[in-house]
């Protein structure tokens, strides 16, 4: 797999300083939390799933999750395990077929047992399984959960991942909040090896209080939400080693027939052909999703859960690492640098400060791995442009 992979290489080559790096389900877990990118959710009762499976994965998706919880009835859970296991297996046949890379694919559940007998009724096909993702965590949800993983590994003799999402009312709730926290934490510390990243589940947190975000705004706008977000990244994002990557909230909108606030996206950085990538944008309540993105990565998350292809484009080409934090992060990084220190940056518009800012750089560098360092005279417009296929 390799973010813009589906890009002709000599697109790739005028876009990238540094080109993405392939990786594959089995690489090491701090390169696979890192280019998880946009995590596509699909409902597993689709019949076509394994064509659209592969249809996403010819369009740049590398990871993909196939739901058996919220997206589908409680009277369909039967029928949509039964699809599972027979889109598996013509994904499996068509792999061996024709050498097609796939992306990470990850099944939601709804309970332990689930894991276990899903692992043992894919049988071969498993191998395209790279893990669980598994409902309204908690300590004392979560557990049983993770116990079911290490099971199912030693049923199948893989290595599987588990993505616990974050979205209980008891981690909403100020009373609650911080037991809460420590109780996962203390949870996914124990199965450390086997958590990949902790995605939020926003929208869970706006039913709580009979809320919804409008198409014109962020998570951020709405406090309650971002105090979660704040503490999670707090408690569980730290930088110091004992952290783990946390996935940016759902973006739910397709277009709407009328906007009540004025577009976020300016218009300069869409100057002259690029107007119409702005107008499309605008028109499919993207403006919001791109404003999102880069709150999340001002917050410390990485990647963001998406339910519509058109949001995939936009979620890569904001995570290219720019040319300017690039040279930033490398200045900061130089074996020279250890000691310490203040420099001028490369581009004579800040200050780095080597021990401070050395997190920020360490976390840069890897992002440059998965998904590459633009050249110095492109921009995110260029790179979503290139990526976006029927906005």
């Amino acid at each position: 797999m390799r973010h813009f992979g589906y890009l002709a290489p000599a697109v790739r080559s005028a876009l990238f300083h540094k080109e993405p790096g392939e990786f594959t389900a089995g690489s090491p877990a701090r390169t696979l939390a890192a280019a998880l990118g946009a995590t596509l959710y699909s409902p597993a009762t689709r019949t076509t799933l394994a064509h659209d499976v592969a249809k996403q994965a010819a369009r740049g998706v590398v990871s993909m999750v196939l739901c058996l919880e919220d997206s589908i009835g409680d009277a369909d859970v039967v029928g949509a395990e039964e699809n599972l296991v027979r889109q598996f297996t013509e994904l499996a046949a068509r792999e061996e077929a024709a050498g097609d890379g796939l992306p990470l694919l990850f099944i939601r559940v709804r309970e332990p047992a689930q894991i276990t007998d899903l692992v043992r009724r894919l049988g071969p096909a498993g191998r395209l399984l790279s893990g669980f993702v598994l409902p309204k965590f908690t300590e004392e949800r979560g557990l049983p959960f993770l116990e079911a993983l290490a099971d199912a590994e030693a049923v199948c003799g893989r290595r599987l991942f588990a993505m616990p999402v974050l979205e209980s009312p008891e981690l909403l709730h100020l009373e609650t909040r911080t037991e809460t926290l420590t109780g996962i934490a203390r949870a996914v510390d124990k199965y450390r090896d086997r958590v990949l990243a902790l995605r939020l589940g926003v929208t869970d947190f706006c039913s709580a209080y009979g809320l919804r975000r409008a198409p014109d705004m962020t998570a951020y706008d709405v406090q309650i939400v971002a105090s979660v977000i704040a503490d999670v990244v707090n408690v569980l994002g730290r930088a110091d080693g004992s952290g783990f990557t946390v996935t940016g909230p759902v973006w739910e909108y397709f277009p709407q027939p009328e906007r009540m606030f004025k577009p976020q996206l300016r218009r300069s950085p869409f100057a002259g052909p690029a107007e119409a990538l702005r107008t499309a944008l605008i028109e499919h309540d993207m403006d919001g999703l791109l404003r999102e993105i880069q709150l999340d990565r001002a917050n410390g998350l990485q990647g963001k859960t998406c339910i519509h292809p058109s949001h995939v484009a936009p979620v890569h080409a904001l995570s290219v690492v720019s040319h300017e934090e690039f040279s930033d992060a490398e200045d900061i990084l130089r074996p020279e640098r250890d000691g310490g220190g203040v420099l001028r940056s490369a581009y004579t518009n800040k200050m780095n400060e080597v021990k401070p800012h050395r997190a920020w750089a360490e976390r840069t560098m890897l992002r440059a791995e998965v998904f590459g360092v633009a050249r110095e005279d492109v921009s995110f417009v260029e790179l979503l442009a290139a990526g976006v296929r029927d906005v």
